[in-house]
């Protein structure tokens, strides 16, 4: 799920018992707090990204449109409360996954299929700054209520599915789902596992996160910077990673973290 908050909850300690990802209150997420405080208006960092994800999908596709070319199959791995990863990847997609755990986010994403909200429309507005999107042959809701299926599932058991995917994001899930360095890539790595030769990525991470709360209740997060992100994204990419921290104009998100990264590449083969 894609793990933003406010509050920050303690640090982990050196020395401190782990936090893993299976430990965690994930059914306890509150989507609708954490909507509120992320999403409810369009900030400039997720502005920065959006600008930097749209382009990275729109270069890879130069020249296909929507109904043009093989179909292609997209991922959001942890999808949680957030739709712009799947807004980001609408013009190309025949079918988008959003892969979910928590029970409540589900229900969310389930609820957005009809007709998403309105708050989405500023994030679809920056998309829009590129033809693909703002030439799109339907409306963005009755295709993504026509395309997007939301699963169940979690992100370590994608290794049971390897390359199924065209496409994929995942956004502010490995390093805010445990304390655990090496859970982190490992989710990376399932990721990426879970696309096939060739296929454009788009990752975004909390940098330096030492946990939150999400309507009081608390989740883990590992600290991470661009090198652990480079190291965890390299082996399993085809060629340069292009990785860019996002600043903080606006003021921290929430206490407890020095910014976010947003890494954009193409799946390697093995």
């Amino acid at each position: 799920m894609d793990l933003r908050s406010r509050d920050a909850a303690d640090g982990e300690q050196p020395g401190a018992a782990q936090r893993l990802n299976a430990d965690a209150p994930w059914d306890s997420f509150d989507p609708a707090a954490y909507i509120d405080h992320n999403y409810r208006h369009l900030r400039s960092d997720d502005e920065e990204i959006l600008h930097i994800v749209r382009d990275h999908f729109s270069d890879h596709f130069r020249g296909r449109t929507a109904n043009s070319g093989p179909p292609l199959r997209g991922i959001d791995v942890g999808a949680g409360a957030n739709l712009y990863p799947a807004l980001a990847m609408l013009p190309w997609c025949d079918e988008i996954t959003l892969l979910e755990r928590s029970a409540a986010n589900i229900a969310y994403l389930r609820g957005q299929r009809p007709s998403y909200d309105r708050n989405w429309n500023e994030f679809w507005d920056v998309l829009c700054k590129e033809n693909a999107y703002c030439e799109l042959p339907e409306d963005p809701r009755a295709r993504f209520g026509r395309i997007v299926d939301v699963e169940e599932g979690n992100l370590f058991d994608l290794d049971r599915r390897p390359g199924r995917w065209s496409m994929g994001t995942m956004f502010f899930v490995a390093e805010s789902m445990s304390t655990s360095h090496e859970e982190f890539a490992t989710g990376v790595e399932r990721f990426l596992r879970s696309l096939a030769p060739g296929a454009p990525f788009a990752a975004a991470f909390m940098e330096g996160s030492l946990g939150y709360k999400v309507g009081g209740q608390e989740f883990p997060a590992c600290s991470v910077g661009k090198n652990e992100v480079r190291e965890a994204l390299a082996p399993l990419s085809d060629g340069p990673v292009d990785i860019t921290p996002i600043g903080m104009p606006q003021g921290p998100l929430r206490p407890g973290y020095e910014g976010m990264i947003v890494a954009c590449g193409r799946r390697g083969s093995e």
